[in-house]
């Protein structure tokens, strides 16, 4: 990618000049004539590094710095001084600048600071990108480049303590991307607590939420904090705060605005220490148009917003995926199955997933558990032209079943195959085991050795 540099000064000719010799190296330059100039083209399009004049009329070079500086993920600033102007270079770097050179100059030395900044700007933006990343796939696996974006957005965002609002369609991962801020936080030793706001009538929701006294409502037979007070020094997770009911989310506005929780039942507030991070599939402007989400809220809780596309989307995460979730599923269920070869992932790759990973989850699930031993019945999935995919979601039973014979699958691996051995270390009888190696048919009837 070329390098990026933006050229603020007043005078035109050192302007000619500066970018005469960058672009001659090959770094693309824009230019600014005052301040105020390179603060707008800065949010049109942000820079890595911006070479500025200290000397300009309006918004000079040394207020200039200090409001980059403020900018999140910073530029580096290197200013130009006159010669025997050393004091404002050491103010300039004070407020943030990064180095400095003097008018006159040679060539060779603004190309020696320049590049060394160019190179200072690139290592950090790389750091980001790779410490995403390793925070993200803690969580979720992706290889498309608009999940390598969200990555470093949850690099740099993780540590800063600002509430965050989660969107996106339903399947998506978007509690997996709660994980990855709550372990890249400063609170990743403090607990993160997650509740489900649709889950709970509005009066149950709102005490779970921020507690409640004894007595306070019938059934209420002692005090509780609420997940706030569980939370304190913590990360709170709303999933699904589109659904949240409207006298709480006035509560949650206000412990967003003071930092205080009043419980149920209560008249005095205490004070808690929380940060929020909110997900939802829904349109909180649209709901804020219809009356059904307070803008206020909405106001508080978009401070960071991150949008994790749909699979469709990204269809370069398939692939991946599909390999992750046939390991996952065959180690978890006691079987050997073939990697995804190029006509499942045709077939993956052709069906639109509108429950997104969610559903791409489940339909392997069912793949690998269905599949005879050391196959994957292609019949099981959707075909290239879309469709549902012919077989069911597993129901509970099915699920318990196929863990179950993971489970004796792996006992018999480890005891060798004696099978009062494996027995022993499941904590059943013989009797029971060789019943369930014939319902799974697992092997003859017998007792195989021990």
């Amino acid at each position: 990618m070329t390098p990026r540099v933006l050229v603020v000064d007043d005078d035109p000719g050192l302007r000619y000049t500066l970018r005469e010799i960058l672009s001659g190296e090959g770094i693309e330059v824009e230019e600014a004539a005052d301040g105020a100039e390179a603060l707008a083209r800065f949010e049109a399009s942000p820079f890595p590094l911006v070479v500025t004049d200290l000397r300009m009329p309006g918004l000079d070079g040394l207020e200039l710095t200090r409001r980059l500086a403020a900018r999140s993920p910073p530029p580096r600033v290197v200013v130009v001084t006159a010669h025997g102007s050393e004091r404002q270079a050491v103010e300039a770097m004070k407020a943030g600048a990064w180095d400095y050179f003097r008018k006159p100059f040679e060539n060779d030395e603004l190309l020696a600071v320049v590049r060394r900044a160019l190179e200072a700007a690139h290592l950090v933006e790389e750091n980001a990108r790779l410490t995403g990343a390793l925070a993200l796939s803690g969580s979720l696996v992706f290889a498309s480049p608009a999940m390598a974006r969200l990555a470093e957005l949850v690099a740099r965002v993780g540590p800063r303590d600002v509430t965050v609002l989660i969107e996106g369609e339903s399947g998506t991962g978007k509690e997996r991307v709660a994980e990855a801020l709550w372990r890249a936080s400063r609170r990743a030793d403090r607990p993160l607590v997650r509740f489900n706001c649709a889950a709970l009538s509005p009066e149950l929701a709102e005490a779970e939420l921020f507690g409640h006294a004894r007595g306070a409502f019938t059934g209420a037979v002692r005090a509780r904090a609420g997940l706030f007070g569980e939370a304190d020094g913590g990360t709170l997770l709303l999933d699904e705060i589109g659904d949240l009911a409207p006298a709480a989310q006035a509560k949650l506005l206000r412990v967003l605005q003071d930092g205080e929780v009043r419980a149920v039942g209560e008249d005095r507030a205490r004070r808690v220490d929380v940060r929020v991070l909110a997900a939802t599939h829904r349109d909180l402007r649209a709901q804020v148009a219809r009356g059904a989400f307070r803008e206020d809220l909405l106001y508080r809780l978009d401070v960071v917003k991150l949008h994790l596309p749909p699979l469709r989307e990204r269809p370069e995460d398939i692939p991946l995926l599909a390999r992750h979730f046939l390991a996952l599923f065959s180690a978890r269920f006691g079987v050997q199955c073939p990697p995804p070869g190029p006509e499942l992932l045709a077939r993956l790759a052709a069906h639109p997933w509108p429950g997104n990973v969610r559903e791409l989850e489940h339909a392997l699930e069912s793949l690998v558990a269905l599949s005879p031993e050391g196959e994957l019945d292609l019949a099981l999935v959707p075909a290239a032209g879309g469709g549902a995919p012919a077989a069911p979601p597993l129901g509970l039973k099915q699920r318990v079943e196929a863990y179950e014979r993971g489970l004796l699958v792996d006992a018999l691996r480890e005891a060798g195959g004696r099978r009062a051995e494996a027995a022993r270390a499941l904590g059943i009888s013989r009797v029971t085991l060789h019943d369930k190696l014939r319902k799974y048919a697992l092997g003859p009837d017998g007792d195989g050795g021990g």
